[in-house]
């Protein structure tokens, strides 16, 4: 005897992403061995970047470590300063992931959740080198910010 009761758990509705993310391979300025690659979500209120890097010698199944997770968020208060959280750490690019997460935090004004696997000690980098590094990351991460915005503010109209 069959019944035609509904189920007891209800089915989930198929939905399309709302959101696009975009992958980005660049060479870092000074280390032309290496190449960073991003992922950027842009979502409505906040924003995640994963950083890492590969080197041409690198194998296709070599398993790297996962690096640093980090929450970060504008300081309200004052526009100059952020306030950050670690959410997973990993010692070799903590550094690395918090600097990057507090100044997208600051020029994005809104929240920014940076995972990073990028240590640049390992690449044998020096400060001067790492901070041009640095400076392009962030850069080309802006440069999509603004074309993000730009398209926002096209399709509000």
């Amino acid at each position: 005897m069959a019944t035609n009761a509904p189920p007891a758990v209800a089915l989930a509705e198929l939905a399309t992403p709302s959101v696009k993310p975009q992958e980005i391979s660049f060479t870092l300025p000074k280390a032309l061995h290496a190449t960073a690659h991003v992922h950027l979500n842009f979502l409505g209120n906040c924003a995640m970047v994963f950083l890492a890097t590969s080197s041409p010698g690198d194998s296709g199944g070599s398993i790297k470590p996962m690096g640093s997770f980090v929450y970060a968020m504008p300081d309200r208060t004052s526009s100059k300063s952020t306030v950050s959280t670690t959410l997973y750490t990993s010692p070799p690019s903590i550094e690395y992931t918090t600097r990057i997460a507090k100044i997208l935090a600051r020029r994005f004004s809104i929240p920014v959740y940076v995972g990073c696997s990028i240590d640049p000690h390992s690449m044998g980098l020096e400060v001067a080198e790492e901070m041009e590094g640095l400076a392009k990351i962030v850069n080309v991460i802006m440069e999509k910010w603004e074309e993000h915005k730009k398209g926002n503010a096209g399709s509000s109209k």
